[in-house]
């Protein structure tokens, strides 16, 4: 679906130095204290190279921004990581504690000393080339692509053949950005209909705000401080021949021109694995934000019509996203929290791995509830003065969408996904649904079949679906399924 806008990227950094804060009374230094701490959670971004605008590793490059460092990690800023402490527990947590960022504050307050360099930890190293290993095969964009100087972010998709003679599995991905100035994160989506090839110019490019416009599953994506996995079971997914990957890379203009031929590294299997991955989306494109509302709530749930093991979870939405909840509602009534931001920033949004597969038994219940802010207070409100802001596919619209990506056996994913292929189309086709509802990316055999059923147990003609008819609707295709 096209709501699939941001699907899976696995975020780790583990660089493995213990950032320690200073001994009661002593004042903090800069090769003693604060080296270790950015060394740990921020060279990997502040480095040359790398999508941050300057590198955070010598004393000079800090200490001339002391003051600057301790305010945007006092206000959580930086580093950019916004899910909750305590409110699942994610792999390789971006945070930093608050002994830490007090030490920064009282660093930058001394002056920002340099301390002895007989303190000062190693600069860390950071892997070249492939991080899990050579790859069976490199897919790399058929052509460059420029990006302006300035502007806005810009959105596009590349299309990737695999050219695969006969049915396979993918034990691993890797994507390998080209130029990190400018690529701020990418997703991987699996395209078993070479549907994007119809959309793409003849570079195999097409632009793809919020989505890749077609029917296509989320298998994989990168992000600053991404680590593959390199010990990935083998035959993880199934991968039919004649399939493509569709590249989607979120750019993000450097202040110069400048050009980007990224690359998938891939590793394939003759044989299935003992798990299989899928994904599931919770969504509601039932969105109409009035102008000025500074608290528009959407919700939305899924029942899990199987036991699985929840991977990795990531919510979208636009510039009017405030916060973000989701929850796991178990059989046996109790709760388990499975993200929640409080301050949604559509720069900085990303997927987060748990540290343990969270176990889901079956008849559980997602709950997702989403805020928005359509004030003329909000900061990152697009429009001023605020309009009324429906779902939609640009900056200016919004969305509310999150991915979950679920482990279970591979003889379960097919009949996994069709169960939840019916919920949506239960809660498409719910009271008070219009044509409208139906979602874009149908193909065209699945917009004529519904239009025709929505026709026929539309029994008033009044475009909307009333209780009865949306009963109705609904007894008639699950006796078809």
């Amino acid at each position: 679906m096209k709501t699939l806008a941001t699907i899976l990227i696995l975020l780790a950094l583990g660089m493995g130095y213990a950032a320690q804060a200073p001994t009661t009374g002593a004042t903090p230094t800069f090769n003693k204290d604060i080296a270790p701490i950015l060394y740990q959670n921020c060279a990997i971004c502040h480095r040359t190279g790398e999508v941050a605008p300057f590198p955070l590793l010598t004393y000079q490059d800090v200490s001339k921004r002391a003051k600057l460092i301790a305010t945007v990690t006092e206000k959580r800023f930086m580093p950019p990581w916004k899910a909750e402490h305590g409110y699942g527990d994610f792999a390789n947590e971006r945070r930093l504690t608050d002994r830490q960022i007090a030490t920064i504050r009282a660093w930058a307050d001394a002056g920002a000393p340099e301390g002895s360099a007989a303190d000062k930890p190693a600069l860390p190293v950071f892997a070249e080339g492939w991080l899990a290993g050579k790859p069976d095969k490199v897919l790399t964009m058929s052509s460059k692509y420029s990006l302006a100087a300035d502007g806005p972010d810009q959105f596009q998709c590349f299309v990737l053949p695999l050219n695969l003679e006969r049915d396979s599995y993918l034990s691993g991905l890797e994507f390998s950005p080209d130029n990190r100035r400018v690529v701020h994160h990418a997703l991987v989506f699996l395209d078993t209909d070479n549907a994007a090839r119809k959309l793409a110019n003849a570079d195999g490019q097409y632009p793809c705000f919020g989505g890749p416009r077609f029917q296509g599953g989320l298998i994989g994506g990168w992000a600053p401080g991404s680590v593959p996995l390199s010990d990935a079971e083998p035959g993880l997914r199934p991968i039919p021949k004649g399939s493509d990957l569709v590249v989607q890379i979120h750019f993000h203009p450097s202040g110069k021109p400048e050009v980007d031929q990224s690359s998938l590294g891939l590793k394939f299997s003759d044989r299935p694995g003992t798990q299989g991955r899928t994904a599931l989306i919770l969504f509601n494109r039932r969105i109409d934000i009035a102008p000025g509302d500074p608290h528009y709530v959407v919700k939305a749930s899924l029942v899990m019509p199987r036991d699985v093991e929840l991977f990795g979870i990531a919510p979208h939405a636009h510039y009017l996203g405030k916060e973000m909840k989701i929850s796991a509602h178990l059989p046996d009534g109790s709760e388990k929290p499975l993200i929640w931001i409080k301050d949604w920033d559509f720069n900085w949004q990303g997927a987060y791995q748990y540290a343990k597969p969270v176990g889901l038994p079956k008849g559980t219940r997602i709950e997702m509830e989403f805020s928005y802010d359509n004030s003329a207070g909000n900061p990152r409100n697009p429009v001023h003065p605020p309009v009324r802001v429906q779902w939609g596919e640009q900056t200016t619209d919004e969305m509310a969408v999150a991915f979950l990506a679920v482990n279970l056996p591979p003889r379960e994913v097919a009949g996994f996904q069709q169960d939840i292929i019916s919920q949506y189309l239960e809660q498409i086709l719910a009271q008070g649904a219009t044509l409208k509802d139906l979602p874009p990316e149908l193909s065209a055999e699945q917009r004529q079949g519904l239009t025709a059923a929505f026709g026929l147990f539309d029994a008033n003609r009044d475009g909307v679906l009333d209780a009865t008819e949306s009963g109705a609707i609904l007894q008639f295709l699950r006796a078809r399924r």
